[in-house]
């Protein structure tokens, strides 16, 4: 391969300073032996080499320099613009088409072209759901467009909002981009290797859903929910709600698609898969030696992992006594320790704006374009999402409780009563 790209096999690939976070602990999970998709990366440097090819770096610093200006954001503007719509410049463009066309013959499959940003899946700033993925890409031009968008990404005002509260310059930053075959997923989900507050006999928790992960990581869905032991035993199985999947079918984009009725609640792994994907949990942080988060996904033969980052933990926290008696909702625990608020509710993202500093927001679907608000917030409770969800990793760095899955919870919990919930135990409670 040429400068620019490695594959997962190479031990180049496990540079997190040239590939990226994610592709790099990939690159390690892949070399240790654990099932991480193959594939390859295409260096930071390709992404630095564009920018300097389109004259762009002006407009790149411009971006910190006036900050909360409206020339920020024609610097901004200029910089999607520029990576989305000129050529790629051909030293970076015919190497990545020719490792892309060989992925392609080889494996057969559609492709999955992701972000792997510098700055993202480190401890404390995850970047969970702030720049791109694409699933299902067929055609050059398709595989194009998804390697600029993911570059354009890093100019996202969502993505300039995370890096601004983290105090990380875009300019001094670049994107690599991780490019791997598409998994015909019949289940997808999330792991936590220590989960916020776990003791010593409930160390794991484990979620799935129907299709693709991007249900879950969007919070569109509440996922079955398993619990294991330290040692690997299987303590318990929560079914969840899962009325819609994302399927990749017959060589179709990802699309919604309605989950059959009598699957809505049943578990989508058996007992003996989710004991399979706890001791790979297991083994993933001990490799890393850190506590972990993992995206998995199955197919007709066997469980992949996708990705693997730090997890942020912290203990539990103790509830004040005012409130053991209070009218109560469980759900799935996203985020960290207990927060306590004015409720908020929340039906539809235009009514945003009555949510202020130090409420609870309740909601019926909480994915990772909420994450500006995490800022202010005490809290947040929904009644869509599971622990593993884009938003509840973000929650997770800034220490903000979460509670996902909480059925009813906009019908139930009066807008204006206090509300205290704990993102350790999954419960909230509130008061009028």
């Amino acid at each position: 391969m040429s400068r620019f790209l490695a594959p997962l096999t190479s031990p180049e690939a496990m540079d997190a300073g040239r590939f990226g976070p994610k592709a790099a602990n990939l690159a390690r999970l892949v070399q240790a032996g654990l099932p991480a998709l193959p594939g390859f990366c295409l260096e930071a440097s390709a992404y630095r080499t564009q920018v300097h090819a389109l004259g762009l770096e002006a407009d790149a610093r411009g971006v910190c320099a006036a900050e909360h200006s409206p020339q920020a954001r024609r610097h901004a503007l200029a910089m999607k613009l520029g990576l989305l719509d000129q050529p790629i410049v051909p030293e970076v463009l015919d190497p990545l088409l020719e490792a892309w066309r060989e992925l392609k013959r080889t494996t057969g499959s559609l492709t999955a072209v992701r972000s792997s940003a510098l700055v993202e899946d480190r401890s404390g700033s995850s970047f969970a759901g702030q720049f791109e993925s694409f699933l299902g890409i067929e055609s050059e031009p398709d595989f194009i467009t998804a390697v600029r968008s993911c570059w354009g990404a890093l100019w996202a005002t969502r993505a300039l909002r995370y890096m601004a509260t983290h105090g990380i310059d875009p300019a001094e930053t670049a994107m690599a981009v991780l490019i791997q075959p598409l998994i015909s997923a019949r289940a997808s989900g999330g792991g936590l290797s220590r989960p916020p507050g776990a003791n010593s006999e409930g160390a794991m928790t484990l979620t799935a859903t129907w299709g693709l992960g991007s249900a879950i990581a969007q919070g569109e869905v509440t996922p079955d929910r398993y619990e294991l032991a330290s040692d690997g035993k299987l303590l318990s199985v929560t079914p969840g709600r899962k009325d819609h999947q994302v399927g990749c079918m017959h060589r179709q984009e990802p699309m919604a698609q309605a989950v059959p009725r009598d699957q809505i609640a049943r578990p989508c792994l058996s007992d003996r898969q989710a004991l399979e994907l706890g001791h790979m949990l297991r083994e993933i942080e001990t490799l890393m030696d850190m506590p972990v988060e993992i995206e998995w996904a199955m197919d007709e033969t066997q469980l992949w992992i996708l990705q693997a980052r730090p997890l942020q933990v912290q203990p539990a926290a103790e509830p004040d006594a005012v409130w053991a008696n209070r009218p109560r909702l469980s759900g799935h625990p996203a985020g960290i320790g207990w927060g306590t608020g004015r409720a908020c509710v929340i039906h539809c993202e235009c009514e945003l704006a009555r949510l202020a500093p130090g409420d609870v927001l309740i909601t019926k679907v909480a994915g990772p374009a909420l994450s500006h608000i995490l800022t202010h917030v005490a809290g947040v409770v929904s009644e869509r999402g599971g622990g593993t969800s884009h938003l509840a990793s973000l929650a997770r760095e800034r220490g903000i409780p979460m509670v996902l899955g909480v059925l009813e919870a906009t019908e139930r919990i009066p807008d204006g009563s206090t509300v205290a919930l704990d993102g350790v135990a999954g419960v909230v409670r509130w008061m009028t």
